[in-house]
């Protein structure tokens, strides 16, 4: 992951395309913090499934500023945070479509033996570890919990 952020970030310079340059020196510099607080703490620099939970931060803090701007009119800025959330998207794993996720779902519970509420964490926890950033959590612990409920 960290090699194609680096050669797509090059690459945005030589576009001179300022918006993707600016988006990808702000991940560059993200992983660099991240690495240097790794570091302190005695670990080694981070993994491809370390950084997915910040790029999926960064995703969800640009998110965020969006609705803000609609709301308030701001379309300007809200252009900005669209280009910027389709730009971090490009190095996240494919979101499941609905169909997918009732599957995995399904398919987790299966696994699991889980028959009941009390064995949620189970189910959650199975799919956490197969589908890393292809899944909204939020949503799916919803829907885990009307299938076993």
């Amino acid at each position: 992951m960290r090699d194609a952020i680096n050669e797509a970030y090059k690459q945005a310079m030589k576009a001179r395309d300022a918006r993707r340059t600016a988006t990808l020196r702000a991940v560059n510099a993200a992983i660099k913090d991240k690495d240097i607080e790794a570091r302190g703490l005695g670990k080694d620099a981070l993994s491809d499934a370390d950084l997915l939970p910040m790029l999926q931060k960064m995703v969800k803090q640009r998110e965020e500023s969006l609705s803000i701007y609609e709301k308030a009119g701001r379309e300007d800025l809200a252009l900005v945070e669209r280009e910027e959330i389709a730009i971090l998207a490009e190095f996240l794993p494919r979101a499941m479509t609905a169909e997918e996720t009732e599957a995995a779902i399904r398919d987790a519970i299966a696994e699991t033996g889980a028959e009941g509420m009390k064995d949620m964490g189970k189910v959650i926890a199975l799919l956490r570890g197969k589908y890393p950033g292809r899944m909204d959590f939020g949503k799916v612990s919803g829907q885990v919990k009307a299938a076993l409920g």
